[in-house]
Formats: C-alpha cells, sequence, structure tokens
C-alpha cells in the first residue's frame, strides 16, 4: 500500500513544544473515478486497489449539479474536520464554493453561528461597507473561497477563521499549497490539473501534503477526481519519481546571468572575465552545465553577457586585451550602478532610461498621472490586456492635463475608439506604452478614490490583482527613485517620487499617511486615530496609551503601548535627520571660495 507517513509543519491551531513528542501522521491517497474509489498502491498491477463505492443518495438535480459527487465526499469530513478542495482555476474556486452551499444542509449554518457572522462584518467593513456576493452566500455555511482575487486582508481574515474552525471548508487554487500553511483532515483535487496544464508531481505532492496536522490528527486524505481518459497519465504521475531540480538561471539563461554579473562587478567580488568565470563554474547553474548546456559552454555564455552588458551602456571594459581574454576586466557604468541600487531589471533598464528622458522634455505636472505612468511596472504592463470598453469610457474623462500626457504617449482617443469598437487599425502604436497607459488609469484612479473596491467594479478586475498592480507600483515607484539617485540628470525626479511612492505605499487620503507611518497603523486604526483628533505623528508620540485604550475602539493596551512607543522614535529619528541636515548646512559655506570663518557664523 501506498501510505505515506510524515511529520506536517507546525499546525496552527495547537502548538506542540520542543520538548514534546509529535506523532507522524498517516497520510493516505485515493483516486475517484466515477462512483469508486480506489487507494493508490504501488505493489498492485495497475498501481491502485478498490477501496469503496460512494454511498451518498442524490437527487436529479444535483446529479446535474455536482457530477463530481463533491458534495459527498466534502460531507463526509465537515464540519467537524476541516477539507480543502483545490480547483483548477480562480472562476472555478468560487463556482464549487457556491455549488456545495446549495446543497448543504441547513445545519450547517447552526454552526459556530455568532463567529461566522463576525466573519462577515469584518469582510464587509474592509470593504467600507461592501461584501463579496459569492463570500456573503458561502461563508454562513463555513465555506469560502480563496485565491489571488481576493486582498490580502481578505485572505488573512479567511486563513485565521479556517484555522479556528470557523470555516470548515476552503476551495482553493494550487498556490494556497505552497504558500499558506492551511492543513486539513481532508484534500480534494477537482482535478489532475492546474489551468489548463497537467499536474507535475511536485505539484500534487504539494497539495496532498496539506492533508493530515501533527498534534491534532492521527491520519490524513487526499482524493484525487479524475475521468477515465486521464486515468494512465494520473497513475504515471503518481508512482513515477519527482520532477529533476534545475538552477533558476535556466529559466532566464541570459537575463539571470546578466543581473548576476552587474551583481559581481558592482559589488567588486569579481571583476575580471577569468574570476567571473571561476565564480560561474561554482554555481548550482555551472554544476548542471554538462546536462544543461548543449549549444553553448559556460565560458560563451559568460563572454556573451558581458557583451551585452557592455552594448547596453551598464558596463565599460579596459581598453588593454580582447574581450574573450581572462585578464580583461570590467567596471560598472552610472547607468549600471543606477540600474544595480534600484534593482531595475535589466530588461528594461534602458527603456526606463529613455522614458524618464522624454519625461524631462514635457512632464506634465498638473495631475498625478504623468508620474504614475512612469512607476507602472514594465512587466505587469506585458502580461496584460486591456478591456477596451473600459478603457475608451475612462479616455474620454480624461481632464485636458490628462489628455496631453496620453498625446505625449503617442496614444489617441480615436485608437482607443476603434480597439473598443472592433475596428481594424492600420497606424501601429506601441502595445506595451498602450497597455501600461491602461494600468495607470487604474492606479490613478486608485490614488484619488483610495478604494479598491469602486475602482475594481470601475475597471471590472479583481480587487487582489489592483491591490497587487498597487505593491508593484509602490515596489517600482521606490526602485525608480534609487534609479534617478544615482543619475544627476534626473535630479528633478528625485523629490517628486519620494511622495509619490509614499501616496503608492499608503494609497490613502493624503492626511492619514504620516500616521500610517507608525508600526502598527493600518487605514482602517489610521481613521480612528484622526477622527479622535491624532492628526500627526507628534500627537500621537504625546498621548497617554490609557486614553488611547478609551478613546480608540477595538485598541489594547498593548497596542497602544507600542504606537506611543513606536510614533517616539518615528519623531526622534526625523528630529535627527533635520539635525544632520542643518548641521551640514552650516557647514557648507565654509567651503565655497570667498567664505571665511566669520562668514560661516553669520550663516
Amino acid at each position: 500500500m501506498s501510505k505515506t507517513c510524515r511529520s506536517s509543519l507546525k499546525p496552527s491551531i495547537t502548538p506542540v513544544s520542543s520538548d514534546q513528542y509529535v506523532p507522524k501522521v498517516e497520510l493516505k491517497e485515493y483516486l475517484k473515478v466515477n462512483d469508486a474509489i480506489y487507494e493508490v498502491d504501488s505493489g498492485a498491477e495497475s498501481g491502485m486497489t478498490f477501496s469503496r463505492l460512494l454511498n451518498y443518495k442524490y437527487s436529479d438535480a444535483l446529479k446535474k449539479m455536482d457530477p463530481d459527487h463533491l458534495v459527498a465526499l466534502v460531507t463526509e469530513v465537515i464540519p467537524k474536520y476541516s477539507c480543502l478542495v483545490f480547483c483548477p482555476s480562480k472562476k472555478n474556486c468560487e463556482n464549487v464554493a457556491e455549488m456545495l452551499c446549495k446543497f448543504l444542509s441547513k445545519d450547517f449554518l447552526n454552526h459556530r453561528e455568532k463567529e461566522k457572522s463576525a466573519v462577515i462584518k469584518n469582510l464587509r467593513d474592509m470593504g467600507n461597507g461592501k461584501m463579496c456576493p459569492v463570500l456573503k452566500r458561502t461563508v454562513p455555511f463555513g465555506v469560502a473561497y480563496h485565491h489571488s482575487g481576493l486582498t490580502s486582508d481578505e485572505r488573512k481574515l479567511l486563513e485565521e477563521a479556517y484555522s479556528t474552525g470557523v470555516l470548515c471548508l476552503l476551495t482553493c487554487t494550487s498556490t494556497l499549497a505552497a504558500g499558506v500553511n492551511l492543513p486539513a483532515r481532508r484534500v480534494i483535487l477537482r482535478a489532475p490539473y492546474v489551468a489548463r496544464e497537467f499536474l507535475r508531481r511536485n505539484q500534487y505532492k504539494q497539495m496532498i501534503g496539506r492533508a493530515g496536522r501533527a498534534g491534532i490528527d492521527t491520519v490524513g486524505e487526499s482524493i484525487l477526481l479524475l475521468q477515465e481518459k486521464d486515468k494512465q497519465q494520473v497513475l504515471e504521475l503518481i508512482n513515477g519519481p519527482l520532477e529533476n531540480c534545475y538552477s533558476h538561471l535556466v529559466e532566464e539563461l541570459t537575463r539571470g546571468i546578466q543581473s548576476l554579473f552587474l551583481s559581481l562587478i558592482s559589488l567588486k567580488i569579481a571583476t575580471s572575465l577569468g574570476d567571473l568565470y571561476q565564480f560561474m563554474n561554482g554555481t548550482f547553474f555551472g554544476v548542471q552545465q554538462k546536462i544543461l548546456l548543449k549549444e553553448k559552454s559556460l565560458w560563451e555564455i559568460t563572454v556573451e553577457s558581458l557583451s551585452y552588458l557592455t552594448e547596453k551602456g551598464l558596463l565599460r571594459r579596459d581598453s588593454c586585451g580582447a574581450l574573450e581574454e581572462a585578464q580583461c576586466c570590467f567596471h560598472i557604468t552610472k547607468l549600471g550602478h543606477a540600474s544595480f541600487k534600484g534593482a531595475i531589471d535589466l530588461a528594461y533598464c534602458d527603456i526606463l532610461y529613455r522614458d524618464l528622458k522624454k519625461g524631462l522634455e514635457g512632464l506634465v505636472l498638473e495631475s498625478l498621472l504623468h508620474l504614475v505612468y512612469l512607476t507602472t511596472p514594465y512587466d505587469l504592463a506585458a502580461q496584460s490586456e486591456p478591456d477596451w470598453m473600459v478603457y475608451f469610457r475612462q479616455f474620454s474623462q480624461l481632464s485636458p492635463a490628462e489628455q496631453n500626457v496620453a498625446a505625449l504617449l503617442g496614444v489617441s482617443e480615436s485608437f482607443i475608439g476603434k480597439k473598443a469598437s472592433g475596428q481594424a487599425i492600420r497606424k501601429k502604436v506601441d502595445k506595451n506604452i498602450v497597455n501600461r497607459l491602461y494600468l495607470s488609469f487604474v492606479l490613478y484612479s486608485l490614488l484619488k478614490e483610495t478604494n479598491v473596491w469602486s475602482v475594481s467594479e470601475k475597471f471590472n478586475m479583481p480587487r487582489g490583482h489592483i491591490q497587487s498592480l498597487l505593491t508593484g507600483a509602490a515596489s517600482f515607484s521606490s526602485s525608480v527613485l534609487h534609479f534617478c539617485e544615482e543619475l544627476e540628470e534626473f535630479w528633478v525626479y528625485r523629490a517628486l517620487l519620494v511622495e509619490l511612492t509614499k501616496k503608492l505605499t499608503y494609497c490613502v487620503k493624503a492626511e492619514l499617511i504620516p500616521l500610517m507611518e507608525v508600526t502598527g497603523v493600518l487605514e482602517g486604526r489610521a481613521k480612528q486615530l484622526y477622527g479622535a483628533g491624532y492628526k500627526s505623528i507628534m500627537h500621537l508620540a504625546n498621548a497617554n496609551p490609557d486614553v488611547l485604550v478609551r478613546t480608540i475602539e477595538h485598541l489594547s493596551r498593548r497596542q497602544a503601548k507600542q504606537i506611543v512607543s513606536s510614533a517616539k522614535m518615528l519623531l526622534h529619528e526625523k528630529a535627527e535627520t533635520l539635525q544632520e541636515e542643518a548641521e551640514e548646512l552650516l557647514r557648507l559655506p565654509a567651503d565655497l571660495p570667498g567664505l571665511g570663518a566669520s562668514d560661516t557664523k553669520k550663516v
């Protein structure tokens, strides 16, 4: 029998101290074909042995809605035990959660009813009164979906509710298996696919590894649902070896190595061709080179990568010797140093430089749109596809200054209108610029409204995706700021990007930003503090924790003390920074020609 015994990760419900014995949890693997359930058995000729038939009375309506018998499988364990149902897509997660709740007994509504009501209230508060209609229908039954379309706060709340048993079932995508420790008594794989790709063995192992909780359960079960047509492929998947592990540099054969070389030369770890080649030989990629490299040698790849960086203007080499000579040394240029400092993807560093340079010729500062465009991540724009009707609607509402930004980028309203109406377009327009401008519209709306829900509805995008875009833009804005700090010609961007990075990081009304710099203060808490009269860091630093506890709802004394302490520390840091700047200004005139010590004192 194929029964894998292993200790699961540390459970999130009942912690086990280091001196306690953690019993191993037996994991039983099953396959479901039609009404029959088979246990995986590597010793059997077919690779599996018959276990049982599903014994569940199905009405005609239920047979039509649930041909895979998910209702039967989950009701064998919930609500007493927890269950995870892995689905191939995000939409499937939501559909399965709703379908299950349509056929679950009304008795499920009574299980931990008050706690589920609290979960619903918290979800509604997160959305400023709005709540996902699917979760509104499923949470009362102890069921929820979990995927990247949710905001991080929503995911965290649902994970906590599941960990504490308030929710007994999550329908989820494969990303949950790798990212979050949410064990279950039973794990069900809805299909042997992730999106349209057939499962890999490491993905399968990661998913079924959620089954069984050390210190809580003595057994865990996984059930993979499959069709007859997939049976042989599934058996090969389950009984076959794990996939080989390869260096990440293989996936990005040039970009990964180029970024590595730029870092090595910038940090002066290795600067000559010979040293860089020697370094590469000692990497995991170097160890695997005989397996991975078919057409080119490691030496050739090293030379080509350095040649590319030199042509891009990120490196310069000594004039003596040919590029292929081992003693040939390389030095990082100002552009290379700026790219390294800003952690800019080398595929986009020259594009970023050109965009910033072009921006200097006509930077539109009547609105934030132009700056937001310059800090919209290139990689996210390359992956996105606009909703053209939404795009046209938003474009037609632009102010004259905002229209000027689009004109400078070469995107016209007539072009967007033709795309929205499905007309043929003869004039070539850079797709990346068009897509990037669309995402900048999303970010710009978010900065103005500071409400993920309203922007989600306006652009017909999942709120989780909008939040990811915002996080990516805040990170990229910080990177662009560091990039500009290293290049004197971009001095004008520095102060502008400091403020924009703050706006993107916090994405709240301007008056709340100073409060959110304090550790432990998020948007909801910042609104409470501001409404109670604490409108600056100084106000918080001088606050009495006991008064804060009485004034601010749901604030513990420990949290209040942490907020006051953090505000005092932040205020102290700001005072020290200002003191250093003042001393620097006082020292500056002494270095200027024509000014003596007496003049310095006057200054």
